[in-house]
């Protein structure tokens, strides 16, 4: 029974998760530069329903050429509010990686014009750009009107998500 109330919470965590991913439309990328400096980047993204999230971008960019050294970052997707109780947002680590398959890619890029509502000079620099997949390994969630300070975790494990801190 405990196991399936963990499932149960972790499922509902997850949606959480999922539902700001597609309300939010910036997240903030961090990425390390050659001397291991922080260098933090905000771009637009989409998800998809595993949680990774897709942004375009310069191969030439400090953030790409930091990615193409160390694949490992760090990003946060969050609302803006004008009050500490409205803080809603998240918190992530994982890899990213350069989505280069023709199909993939094409068929992410038109759900990523869609959404921005880019007009056609616009989806063609689109297309000319380099598409990006963030892979998240671990979530925290922040919820300050449920209470200062209110969140979980969810890390990703062999097995599946793994829930911890105060559930869902």
């Amino acid at each position: 029974m405990l196991r399936k109330v963990m499932i149960k919470d972790t499922q509902k965590s997850l949606e959480k998760v999922a539902v700001l991913l597609r309300e939010e439309t910036t997240l903030s990328l961090a990425t390390a530069n050659l001397d291991g400096a922080a260098w933090i980047t905000p771009l637009f993204y989409i998800s998809d329903n595993d949680l990774s999230l897709y942004w375009l971008s310069s191969d030439r960019s400090q953030h790409s050429i930091n990615l193409v050294r160390q694949p490992r970052a760090a990003a946060t997707v969050y609302r803006d509010v004008s009050s500490w109780k409205e803080i809603r947002g998240l918190q992530m680590r994982g890899s990213a990686v350069k989505v280069t398959a023709p199909k993939l890619r094409s068929r992410l890029i038109d759900a990523y014009c869609k959404r921005f509502k880019l007009g056609r000079a616009m989806r063609l620099a689109a297309r000319q750009s380099a598409l990006y997949r963030f892979e998240p390994e671990f979530f925290r969630y922040i919820d300050n009107a449920r209470g200062f300070g209110h969140k979980f975790e969810l890390t990703l494990q062999p097995e599946g998500w793994d829930l911890s801190g105060l559930p869902a």
